[in-house]
């Protein structure tokens, strides 16, 4: 049986903002293996995002043997973000 997926303190106002922006939004830090915890649909392009909490100390933000293992076997976009600045500016490079 799987434990709860933690979900960092910071994800609701992210995705509540991003939907602000016109994403789409999927949740998908429920699936673990390290699985990233939103999947972002932004003017036709999908991104795969893990969220961490920017008001941690950096050694508290890292990667988890899961999520490392599944950044380095994903042959797609894939992007650890800490503020919803972060991901907005991906979302508007991008485009």
């Amino acid at each position: 049986m799987r434990l709860k997926a933690r979900v960092d303190s910071n994800q609701k106002e992210i995705v509540l903002k991003l939907r602000q922006l016109g994403c789409s939004i999927l949740h998908t830090h429920q699936l673990g293996k390290g699985a990233p915890d939103i999947i972002i649909g932004y003017n036709g392009k999908n991104y795969l995002i893990e969220i961490k909490d920017g008001t941690k100390p950096l050694s508290q933000q890292k990667l988890t043997k899961d999520e490392l293992q599944f950044e380095s076997n994903w042959n797609g976009s894939y992007f650890v973000c800490n503020s919803y600045e972060s991901i907005k500016n991906i979302l508007l490079c991008e485009l």
